[in-house]
Protein backbone atom coordinates (compact mmCIF):
# COMPACT_ATOMS: atom_id res chain seq x y z
CA UNK A 1 0.00 0.00 0.00
CA UNK A 2 1.62 3.81 -1.09
CA UNK A 3 0.43 6.38 0.94
CA UNK A 4 1.46 10.01 -0.31
CA UNK A 5 2.15 12.26 2.81
CA UNK A 6 2.19 15.26 1.04
CA UNK A 7 -1.05 14.79 -1.21
CA UNK A 8 -3.75 17.19 -0.49
CA UNK A 9 -6.12 13.88 0.17
CA UNK A 10 -6.10 12.52 4.03
CA UNK A 11 -4.29 9.75 4.57
CA UNK A 12 -7.56 7.65 5.64
CA UNK A 13 -9.28 8.62 2.75
CA UNK A 14 -5.68 6.98 0.51
CA UNK A 15 -6.24 4.07 2.86
CA UNK A 16 -9.88 3.67 2.04
CA UNK A 17 -9.65 4.24 -1.44
CA UNK A 18 -6.92 1.61 -2.18
CA UNK A 19 -9.16 -0.90 -0.20
CA UNK A 20 -12.60 0.37 -2.03
CA UNK A 21 -10.46 -0.09 -5.53
CA UNK A 22 -8.98 -3.85 -4.27
CA UNK A 23 -12.61 -4.82 -2.86
CA UNK A 24 -14.35 -3.84 -6.25
CA UNK A 25 -11.86 -4.80 -8.46
CA UNK A 26 -12.19 -8.29 -7.06
CA UNK A 27 -8.80 -8.34 -5.57
CA UNK A 28 -10.17 -9.08 -2.48
CA UNK A 29 -12.46 -11.88 -1.65
CA UNK A 30 -15.50 -12.08 0.42
CA UNK A 31 -14.56 -13.19 3.70
CA UNK A 32 -11.08 -12.07 3.36
CA UNK A 33 -9.93 -10.19 6.54
CA UNK A 34 -7.95 -6.65 5.80
CA UNK A 35 -4.84 -6.24 7.75
CA UNK A 36 -4.96 -5.62 11.37
CA UNK A 37 -5.45 -2.31 12.12
CA UNK A 38 -2.17 -1.84 14.68
CA UNK A 39 -0.51 -3.79 12.06
CA UNK A 40 -1.44 -1.40 9.20
CA UNK A 41 -0.84 1.48 11.15
CA UNK A 42 2.70 0.01 12.06
CA UNK A 43 3.83 -1.04 8.53
CA UNK A 44 2.76 2.48 7.14
CA UNK A 45 3.85 4.21 10.39
CA UNK A 46 0.43 5.97 10.77
CA UNK A 47 -1.52 6.34 13.75
CA UNK A 48 -4.01 3.45 15.04
CA UNK A 49 -7.03 6.16 14.70
CA UNK A 50 -5.97 6.77 11.24
CA UNK A 51 -5.93 3.23 10.02
CA UNK A 52 -9.41 3.11 12.10
CA UNK A 53 -11.09 5.92 10.59
CA UNK A 54 -10.20 4.61 7.10
CA UNK A 55 -11.86 1.18 8.06
CA UNK A 56 -15.05 2.92 9.27
CA UNK A 57 -15.49 4.86 6.33
CA UNK A 58 -15.05 1.51 4.24
CA UNK A 59 -17.91 -0.36 6.57
CA UNK A 60 -19.76 3.15 6.63
CA UNK A 61 -20.22 2.21 2.71
CA UNK A 62 -21.37 -1.72 3.78
CA UNK A 63 -17.66 -2.97 1.62
CA UNK A 64 -16.51 -4.43 5.31
CA UNK A 65 -17.58 -5.69 8.36
CA UNK A 66 -16.39 -5.54 11.59
CA UNK A 67 -16.08 -8.66 14.29
CA UNK A 68 -15.29 -7.89 17.49
CA UNK A 69 -11.86 -9.22 18.57
CA UNK A 70 -10.84 -10.24 14.76
CA UNK A 71 -10.95 -7.18 13.10
CA UNK A 72 -12.69 -6.31 9.36
CA UNK A 73 -13.39 -8.70 6.80
CA UNK A 74 -14.61 -8.36 3.52
CA UNK A 75 -18.41 -8.21 2.67
CA UNK A 76 -18.65 -7.15 -0.89
CA UNK A 77 -20.65 -10.22 -2.37
CA UNK A 78 -23.77 -7.91 -2.62
CA UNK A 79 -23.75 -8.00 -6.11
CA UNK A 80 -26.31 -5.18 -6.36
CA UNK A 81 -24.32 -3.03 -3.83
CA UNK A 82 -20.85 -3.66 -5.86
CA UNK A 83 -22.80 -2.31 -9.00
CA UNK A 84 -23.54 0.70 -7.11
CA UNK A 85 -20.44 1.13 -6.40
CA UNK A 86 -18.90 0.56 -9.95
CA UNK A 87 -21.83 2.80 -11.21
CA UNK A 88 -20.84 5.53 -9.10
CA UNK A 89 -17.62 5.44 -9.60
CA UNK A 90 -18.05 5.47 -12.83
CA UNK A 91 -19.99 8.76 -12.70
CA UNK A 92 -17.27 10.54 -11.23
CA UNK A 93 -14.87 9.28 -13.66
CA UNK A 94 -16.84 10.95 -16.55
CA UNK A 95 -17.76 13.85 -14.77
CA UNK A 96 -13.71 14.37 -14.42
CA UNK A 97 -13.58 13.72 -18.29
CA UNK A 98 -16.60 16.35 -19.25
CA UNK A 99 -14.36 18.83 -16.89
CA UNK A 100 -10.91 17.94 -18.60
CA UNK A 101 -13.22 18.11 -21.79
CA UNK A 102 -14.10 21.71 -21.31
CA UNK A 103 -10.83 22.66 -20.63
CA UNK A 104 -9.87 21.34 -23.76
CA UNK A 105 -12.45 23.39 -25.58
CA UNK A 106 -14.07 19.84 -26.53
CA UNK A 107 -17.59 19.86 -27.76
CA UNK A 108 -20.05 17.63 -26.46
CA UNK A 109 -20.11 15.76 -30.27
CA UNK A 110 -16.15 15.77 -29.78
CA UNK A 111 -16.20 14.08 -26.66
CA UNK A 112 -19.19 11.14 -27.38
CA UNK A 113 -17.26 10.69 -30.74
CA UNK A 114 -14.35 10.08 -28.61
CA UNK A 115 -16.17 7.41 -25.99
CA UNK A 116 -17.67 6.04 -29.11
CA UNK A 117 -13.65 5.51 -30.53
CA UNK A 118 -12.21 4.02 -27.38
CA UNK A 119 -15.64 1.75 -26.76
CA UNK A 120 -15.01 0.36 -29.87
CA UNK A 121 -10.98 -0.26 -29.92
CA UNK A 122 -11.83 -1.60 -26.38
CA UNK A 123 -14.28 -4.02 -28.22
CA UNK A 124 -11.25 -4.96 -30.66
CA UNK A 125 -9.17 -6.05 -28.30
Amino acid sequence: MKIMQNSGEPIYKQIAAQFRDDILAGKMENGEFLPSIRGLAKDLKISVITTLKAYEELEAEGLVTAVQGKGYYVNARDTEMLREQHLRKTEELLLEAIAAAEIAGMTDEELKNTLDTLLRLKGEE
